[in-house]
């Protein structure tokens, strides 16, 4: 069998793009997959069209990537002061700028044309409120520390559109899933940005996390709620039944497990806690799968 061996710096380099764009992290395409998951299969009362699903899987892990590639030119300043990104391509100075924000329009364009070629109208006209939220998210924590509810919305965006993509219409049950992702989003985001809050303070970087405070596990608890509240009224309004509630159930379950994790407010804790809720994501969206099949 022919083999090709890559030159040294090639493989270098293009091990370097992978880490710019996290494809050697799928946490955060697991998080935004999952509630597009959720959308597509209640939009469609559970048999997606295979293009839909194809069209979105790819769709979530392009704009991850280019949200990845755009938040590190955006940081890319910050990042060397702080413990867990001063070793990022960017920063460290193997990938250049223009290169970030290139892959950043280069992987937007492949999934706009995904959109207009493969999906209707709705979607489309969608489809420029999420670019724009993949681009705006990461310049926010300069201005306010609330950047993690710019974060919710990017994340969620891709609820609509799936939905669009399916229904060629959007409902009530479309936007109590979108704030349902948009306050679960914002409760692990803060976990994540407690993992870098000491060193988010010293170079002025803003976050719930700080903005919380001493109070953050306790509205991290509220805001758990709130998701577990109104995922239930989704399946109220959607008629579903045991499997979706107990896939609900299992995430109010992984909430409190969170909880537990974050106690101490260690880094390590809170980064074990944010892991974890892929598990949250991926559990609800069993439950309903199941539910919708049976």
């Amino acid at each position: 069998m022919l083999q090709i061996t890559l030159p040294t710096h090639v493989h270098a380099r293009l091990a370097d793009y992978a880490r710019l764009l996290r494809i050697d992290r799928p946490i955060g395409t697991l998080l935004l997959l999952w509630p597009t998951y959720w959308a597509l299969w209640l939009a469609a009362e559970g048999a997606p069209s295979f293009a839909n699903l194809v069209i979105f899987t790819l769709g979530v892990f392009f704009m991850r990537a280019a949200g990845c590639a755009i938040n590190d030119f955006a940081d890319r300043d910050w990042d060397r002061h702080v413990k867990r990104t001063k070793d990022r391509p960017l920063t460290a100075g193997r990938v250049r700028a223009w290169e970030a924000v290139a892959l950043f329009a280069g992987l937007c364009l492949v999934s706009f044309l995904m959109v207009v070629l493969f999906t209707n109208t709705l979607t489309l006209y969608l489809s420029f409120g999420g670019a724009l939220l993949a681009f705006i998210y990461p310049f926010m924590k300069r201005y306010t520390h609330l950047p993690q509810l710019f974060l919710g919305a990017a994340f969620s965006w891709a609820i609509p559109m799936a939905w669009a993509a399916e229904a060629n219409q959007l409902s009530q049950l479309t936007w109590l899933l979108f704030t349902a992702n948009v306050l679960w989003t914002v409760a692990y985001d803060t976990l994540y940005a407690m993992v870098d809050r000491d060193d988010d303070l010293k170079v002025g970087i803003k976050s719930t996390a700080i903005l919380f405070g001493d109070a953050d596990r306790a509205i991290i608890a509220l805001l758990q709620t709130m998701v577990v509240v109104i995922l239930v009224m989704v399946g109220q309004r959607a008629e579903l039944g045991s499997f979706y509630y107990l896939g609900v159930v299992a995430m109010a379950t992984l909430f409190v497990y969170h909880q537990y994790l974050a106690r101490e407010r260690n880094r390590e804790g809170c980064f074990k806690a944010f892991l974890n809720n892929n598990w949250a994501g991926f559990a609800v969206f069993l439950g309903l799968a199941l539910d919708l099949a049976f």
